[in-house]
């Protein structure tokens, strides 16, 4: 045997020794595995092959998400009767979510439905007594129902929980005025423009106010 002969035998074993190596080791592609993706958004196929790909699935919203859509929407469109029927639907699903409880609320003092308006707020009161924008939207539907009392008790109560906060002087005001008592009225009106100066609305009833008391 020759030198050369003796080299390609070396090299030859070398060969198969790799390959058995490699075949009894299990590290290598086996038929009918599949490919499984490390992380939920790694693709695979990559240029040659896009069709082939992982992507991370899109977030679908839940029917609540989608009933306040709904609500949204038809309150845009002043549809607020179709806001009615969407709110009633997420009520069904969960009575006691408080979005849904303020959005019923406000959409049945659009419609005029000032006792229903009434059952909305004082169940948000029910879950907490400490919301003071509860308290406030309550007092001015007591305010529509003749409960004058009443009105002054939340209004009072808004007030005492957030005093810094103008519009509860604005909306406690209004109250006043219509209720005739102008003089208490007007410190409100007051009370809201020291606290906000935007408050157009409250400077030119602090003016009309002024003028009657000179």
């Amino acid at each position: 045997m020759t030198t050369f002969q003796l080299l390609l035998l070396i090299v030859a074993g070398g060969v198969f020794y790799l390959f058995f190596k490699q075949l009894f080791s299990g590290n290598h592609p086996k038929r009918g595995v599949d490919f499984e993706a490390k992380v939920a958004d790694e693709q695979i196929g990559g240029i040659n092959r896009p069709d082939k790909t992982f992507s991370t699935p899109s977030v679908q919203p839940t029917r609540m998400e989608q009933l306040l859509k709904m609500t949204d929407d038809a309150v845009e469109k002043k549809d607020f009767e179709e806001a009615k029927k969407a709110l009633g639907s997420a009520l069904i699903i969960e009575e006691n979510n408080t979005k849904v409880l303020q959005k019923m609320g406000y959409v049945c003092m659009q419609t005029g439905e000032f006792e229903e308006a009434k059952e909305s707020y004082e169940k948000l009161l029910s879950l907490d007594d400490t919301d003071d924008m509860a308290h406030a939207l309550l007092a001015n539907v007591l305010h529509k129902l003749s409960d004058e009392e009443g009105a002054e008790k939340h209004h009072e109560r808004a007030l005492l929980l957030d005093p810094e906060y103008a519009p509860h002087h604005f909306n406690y005001a209004n109250t006043l005025y219509e209720l005739g008592r102008k003089k208490e009225a007007l410190v409100g009106y007051t009370k809201a423009y020291e606290l906000d100066d935007t408050l157009e609305e409250a400077k030119k009833m602090m003016k009309e106010l002024g003028s009657d008391n000179e």
